[in-house]
């Protein structure tokens, strides 16, 4: 069981930089753009979201996902202390934190990178984007932090 507790104690690691990440753009990222001109916003905004896929974020990201799928399989196999809370954490994360990204961020930051940011649309695009973006970010914000401490719950009656 010493590799399901160091899988564990990464995962926590994982959630803990992905609930910072997306903390931080909760709490001023967006607020910031959000006193730019719409062009400016946009265009920031898209630079962030270039920039934002390198490696280091895909191992935290999406490394953290598969931390979570295989905590499920070894929880669900084992049964060990704090299993339910390490399935919690899991689940969490995947759902709220990777599944909002994919089904709501993601196809936001496309139609984004999509619109002239010089144009009408453009304007009337990022007035929309700026609240449902966010919204859907505090959203991954509350979900990580929620994954981080049932993570560090489960690390806690792991060992």
């Amino acid at each position: 069981m010493a590799a399901y507790t160091l899988l564990l104690l990464v995962a926590t690691v994982g959630a803990g930089l992905n609930a910072g990440l997306f903390f931080i753009f909760s709490v001023c990222i967006m607020a910031a753009l959000a006193r730019l001109p719409a062009g400016e916003g946009i265009a920031a905004m898209n630079a962030i979201n270039v920039v934002i896929q390198n490696p280091l974020f895909f191992a935290a990201f999406m490394g953290t996902a598969l931390l979570a799928v295989a905590i499920v399989v070894l929880a669900l196999l084992n049964g060990t202390a704090g299993s339910a809370l390490a399935i919690g954490a899991a689940v969490l994360f995947l759902v709220g934190t990777l599944g909002v990204t994919i089904v709501f961020n993601v196809p936001m930051n496309d139609a984004l990178a999509a619109v002239n940011p010089a144009s009408p649309e453009g304007e009337a695009l990022w007035k929309t984007y700026l609240g449902s973006w966010t919204a859907w970010n505090h959203v991954r914000t509350v979900t990580s932090i929620g994954s981080l401490v049932l993570f560090v719950l489960a690390y806690a009656r792991a060992t």
